[in-house]
């Protein structure tokens, strides 16, 4: 299969929610079939459903796979599995959440995966940090870009949500955040630290 493009929804509300998201991270970028193009920023965001949860820390990351969309699904509940996630734990409080948003152009509506991510038109926690690194991308079923997504659902009432101003995924090293292009090696280890 050629290279595409997929966006990844990032999400968490148990221990250290920071911790997880950044070894979900590391896991993305050393996976060999897997490139990291991407990184949003980190927002705190309200539990969206029944009940009541602790908030949720949730980033978004653009990769380039030649996996195609199930085997990519495969790999990311994997990963729950081994920070613990429950299989049977949907809208239950969890370690980590991995999800597809997008992936290429495809439209997939199976039972195990629903691409585009089913209603992620309504989740500010989903729009606002895909749009920080992908506003001009466009729905491939309605054309829409993030970028109106995010305004229309700027303009209803709804669960808060808050950037973090002093931390990200990528750790600061020597003054400054890790360069993902220019220093992979150097990034993956400073990364691992934060992850121990």
């Amino acid at each position: 299969m050629t290279a595409q493009v997929a966006y990844i929804g990032l999400g968490t509300n148990m221990g250290d929610r920071l911790r997880y998201l950044r070894r979900a991270l590391l896991a993305l970028g050393s996976d060999p079939d897997i490139r990291v193009q991407a990184i949003s920023r980190v927002f705190e965001t309200e539990f969206v459903g029944e009940g009541q949860q602790d908030p949720y820390f949730n980033a978004c990351v653009a990769i380039e796979t030649s996996l195609g969309p199930d085997t990519l699904l495969g790999r990311l509940k994997s990963f729950e599995k081994r920070e613990g996630r429950a299989p049977d734990g949907h809208m239950l409080p969890r370690p980590i959440d991995l999800d597809i948003l997008l992936f290429g152009d495809k439209i997939l509506r199976g039972e195990r995966l629903h691409i585009p991510h089913k209603g992620m038109r309504d989740r500010a926690f989903v729009l606002e940090p895909l749009g920080e690194i992908a506003p001009a991308l466009k729905f491939p079923d309605s054309g829409e870009t993030i970028a109106e997504a995010c305004a229309k659902i700027r303009r209803k009432s709804g669960p808060w949500i808050a950037p973090l101003t002093d931390e990200g995924l990528l750790p600061e090293v020597a003054g400054g955040p890790m360069n993902w292009d220019l220093n992979k090696e150097d990034w993956r280890a400073a990364l691992a630290v934060h992850c121990r």
